[in-house]
């Protein structure tokens, strides 16, 4: 069995894949800065990937596309703590903060968030341990190589599959000596962050061999430039369908969440793929 705690509940990934839906409280991020920077209209495109099947809502008030700048504590609260209040007064479900500043994870703990997802691994903010570990919040721990202004300058690896694996066993053996249950870890590989087109191709072929102590895996490459650069692809709304299949490859090699912008098409990929692989619908 293959369980997730998160602060709220637990989730249970033995037979079916999940959805986070990404909910961007930002005016500048990549794919749909500014089209969700109110709390009204936050709210309005929560509401539609909740009915098309999100599991978790995955908010977050920084952008972190590459060459993004960064945004103050206040700021990033500001953005983001207003969405979740909101949403956590009018749904039960698991809602995830998309941050690396211990601050901003406390603030959104206190306002009904469940899991921080971090995508510097907790390694930015040596608060942000302490954090998760007191709150018993679910985590995402995700490897990148360098900042949003740096990463994508020149990636460098000797072997990418074995060194973002070594991440996540070190991440997991000092996390859970620093109290945070290991129940409550997963892990992504971090399309996108601080890795070439190839090193890509790469993690996405061994996908199976990144796992860390049976803790599962997350996936984030909804609408990412990996798409553009394989298919010439510039129109990030046709970005879509290219994600979706990569959903269903992964799914097939074990990947049990999955972070997306649309959630329905990729929520459907993911049962006619365990139907295919003979997971049972119940």
């Amino acid at each position: 069995m293959t369980i997730w705690k998160t602060r709220r509940d637990s989730i249970d990934l033995t037979h079916h894949a999940q959805v986070m839906g990404i909910l961007n409280a930002t005016p500048d991020s990549f794919s749909d800065g500014g089209q969700h920077f109110s709390v009204p209209a936050a709210l309005m495109h929560a509401r539609q990937m909740i009915s098309d099947g999100a599991t978790i809502i995955d908010i977050g008030g920084e952008s972190t596309r590459p060459g993004a700048q960064p945004v103050s504590t206040a700021d990033e609260i500001a953005r983001s703590i207003p969405v979740i209040t909101a949403l956590r007064a009018e749904w039960n479900g698991l809602i995830s903060i998309d941050t690396t500043k211990a601050a901003v994870a406390e603030a959104a703990i206190e306002a009904g968030a469940d899991i921080v997802n971090d995508i510097s691994g907790l390694t930015a903010d040596p608060a942000m341990v302490e954090i998760c570990a007191t709150r018993s919040c679910g985590v995402v721990v995700m490897h990148r190589q360098g900042g949003p202004q740096t990463m994508q300058l020149a990636p460098a690896y000797s072997d990418v599959v074995t060194e973002v694996r070594d991440f996540f066993a070190e991440r997991f053996t000092t996390l859970t000596r620093s109290g945070i249950d290991p129940m409550a870890l997963v892990f992504d590989p971090g399309i996108g962050f601080g890795k070439t087109l190839e090193h890509h191709l790469q993690l996405l072929r061994a996908l199976a061999q990144l796992t860390v102590a049976e803790r599962p895996l997350l996936l984030g490459v909804s609408r990412k430039s990996v798409i553009g650069k394989i298919l010439d692809i510039h129109d990030l709304s046709c970005r879509e369908w290219p994600t979706v299949a990569l959903t269903a490859y992964a799914r097939e090699h074990g990947v049990m969440l999955h972070r997306v912008h649309s959630v329905k098409p990729n929520l459907e990929a993911l049962r006619m793929s365990e139907a295919i692989l003979g997971v049972s619908s119940s």
